[in-house]
């Protein structure tokens, strides 16, 4: 998460509606950023799920990144990849709304308010883009967590294979966030290593499945639609994705703070976006069991 810090000789400030590039402090303009964006191979946009202007930033996103890459496609984390010929059906117009929202059981399996994503559904839908199912059975996150990637038979796997292990880094930012699980102590308690290997299975879930949509000429662009827990400072999905060869990778972040401290938040992202105020979270949602925002 961007740390918001009282002014400092590192803190720079931050106008509303720029782009900023945590690494320099520097600002950089929208279209020179969306056409370094567009040549890239994976773009990811961290959210907080239940914010509606970052889903209103992510679809200015996309649309920007479409203008120079109209063949990419969009992977989003609020679909198992079990899902994957429901979310082709819905591209392909075989569905209403409220269809396309029973079928692809989202308040069963996601829960927020299904209006904060449907900007970017009926854009892919309206434009062809191809969307992927890129998130993987809850069950297999709580067994990994539990028992261990040897464990798991490869049938059961769901095309995910097992996650780089976490670095020291990934543990403390988790640590940070979340704070203690499973009785853990600290973030290199061994007590904490069941929670961090199910969040890689997630990270691991979602760098799979981009990298399948990417294999055998696939589109030359993959934007990800997923939690900021999962991409910032490189950890989580972009390790993952290295790990199996993508590198390019690039992570755009949304942010209401005024200023940007940048010792803190150095690495965070490629670039972040001061947006408006935000609008209150979503109060009518039903979360699933054991998910938070983001």
């Amino acid at each position: 998460m961007i740390e918001i810090a009282p002014p400092t000789a590192d803190t720079v400030r931050h106008p509303r509606g720029t782009w900023l590039i945590p690494d320099t402090g520097n600002l950089i303009a929208h279209r020179d950023l969306m056409m370094r964006m567009a040549e890239r191979r994976v773009v990811l946009l961290g959210e907080t799920h239940d914010i509606a202007d970052i889903h209103r930033w992510q679809l200015h996103i996309l649309a920007a990144l479409h203008l120079y890459r109209p063949n990419l496609a969009v992977a989003f984390e609020m679909f198992p990849r079990r899902l994957q010929p429901v979310l082709d059906a819905w591209i392909e117009g075989c569905f209403d709304t409220t269809t396309f929202l029973q079928t692809c059981e989202w308040s069963q399996i996601w829960g927020f308010d299904p209006d904060l994503y449907l900007p970017l559904f009926h854009f892919c839908r309206q434009h062809r883009i191809r969307m992927v199912a890129m998130n993987c059975p809850r069950p297999l996150v709580s067994r990994v967590g539990r028992e261990g990637w040897a464990a798991i038979p490869q049938h059961e796997r769901d095309g995910v294979t097992p996650a780089r292990p976490a670095t020291d880094a990934y543990r403390r930012y988790l640590f940070d966030l979340i704070g203690a699980a499973g009785g853990a102590i600290a973030a290199l308690d061994p007590s904490f290593d069941r929670f961090v290997r199910a969040q890689q299975v997630w990270d691991r879930a979602f760098a799979c499945n981009i990298a399948e949509a990417l294999a055998d000429g696939g589109p030359p662009l993959v934007v990800g639609i997923l939690g900021r827990g999962h991409v910032e400072y490189g950890h989580g999905t972009p390790f993952q994705l290295a790990d199996l060869g993508i590198a390019d990778v690039a992570v755009l972040l949304p942010t209401h703070a005024d200023s940007l401290a940048l010792n803190r938040n150095r690495g965070i992202a490629d670039a972040v976006f001061r947006l408006d105020e935000p609008d209150p979270p979503q109060a009518a949602r039903t979360t699933p069991p054991g998910r938070t925002a983001p």
